[in-house]
């Protein structure tokens, strides 16, 4: 045995620049690509940790053959309904046909849209986004990789990088209402208030305190407020309903109806105001709403914090038609006849 011991003693010594090598190359990865992970929680619930954790194992942390080819840092083959670019690739079997990316953020994106487009998936986004255990398991059980050890190999990736502080950092610009934005080098970077900040800051900042505000030029302000002392946000096109539903600890039924939204969607289409609890029957401190051109009943609701119900009754509307511009929409009742002595009276003030 001892003839053994010099040379096992080299081969370690020889094997550390290697490891410490892939080390190097993972971290760098996760520098490169954090923040598409991150922007891609926001816009579709998929966890930052298990994105970055499924990129590291399936790409080899950029390096693989196919991801250098294709910029295919998730292993996802042609299927049916690809019309994109292509590339062929050895792996189960010879010659397989996988999806080509112009850049690794189109991968990225289509990764989150593969899971969320496709049944077997549709189980995952009713976990909790910080449980990746259970994330990982399920990739696992859903078919992602034939690999029996897959879980277990993207749990150990996660735990060695410390790759939740991720998924924490996402939502936590999810409750605040941080949307991606776009960075003269072409990552996405989050703007806001805690754009930037590590898990640790985010966690241990204290919450403020939503206020009424004012709003000037349709400028709304980042994170949670308040509009006719209800609390709200404003969402950026391609935020999820369901990571807002679950970060905020709402059911995902109830803030649909909290928002009039009717067809079960879960990425908004634009940006808009969503509220956190139901808006009350009137408003506050305001009688009456002047519309503006081409503003619908809906958005008037949205904008003055006050139930969609409330406004049909009050202004005698029925339900498929919409004001006119210049109109005066009644945000509480009362009969139309006494609300312009009300305003005349406050005129002389």
């Amino acid at each position: 045995m001892k003839q053994f011991i010099p040379v096992l003693f080299f081969a370690v010594i020889l094997s550390l620049p290697a490891t410490a090598q892939a080390n190097n190359t993972v971290k760098q990865y996760i520098d490169t690509y954090k923040e598409l992970a991150i922007n891609e929680e926001i816009r579709s619930g998929v966890p930052a940790a298990i994105t970055l954790a499924q990129g590291i194992l399936e790409s080899e942390a950029g390096q693989s053959e196919l991801s250098l080819l294709s910029n295919n840092h998730f292993g996802i083959k042609c299927k049916n309904e690809w019309t994109g670019a292509t590339v062929y690739h050895d792996d189960d079997e010879r010659n397989e046909c996988f999806r080509s990316y112009p850049t690794v953020e189109d991968s990225y994106r289509d990764h989150s849209d593969f899971l969320k487009s496709r049944p077997n998936y549709a189980f995952l986004f009713n976990l909790d986004p910080a449980d990746y255990t259970s994330w990982a398991r399920g990739l696992k059980r859903a078919g992602y990789a034939t690999n029996p050890d897959y879980a277990s190999l993207l749990i150990k990736v996660i735990d060695d990088n410390n790759l939740q502080d991720y998924t924490l950092i996402a939502l936590d610009r999810i409750k605040h209402g941080i949307q991606a934005d776009f960075a003269a080098n072409g990552q996405k970077t989050a703007t806001g208030k805690h754009a930037g900040a590590s898990a640790e800051t985010v966690n241990d900042q204290a919450e403020q305190p939503a206020v009424d505000i004012e709003v000037i030029d349709g400028s709304y302000p980042q994170g949670e407020f308040t509009i006719n002392q209800t609390k709200v946000i404003y969402a950026g096109t391609g935020t999820s309903l369901f990571a807002l539903a679950n970060n905020y600890d709402i059911a995902y039924k109830k803030l649909l109806e909290y928002n009039n939204i009717y067809d079960k969607m879960d990425i908004l289409q634009k940006d808009q105001l969503i509220y956190l609890e139901k808006k009350p029957k009137k408003s506050i401190t305001k009688d009456y709403h002047i519309v503006a051109a081409s503003e619908t009943i809906e958005e008037i609701a949205q904008k003055e914090g006050v139930q969609l119900e409330s406004l049909y009754e009050y202004n005698k509307m029925q339900k498929d038609l919409q004001p006119a511009q210049g109109e005066k929409v009644y945000l509480r009742p009362g009969t139309p006849s006494y609300y312009p002595k009300l305003l005349a009276r406050n005129s002389r003030k």
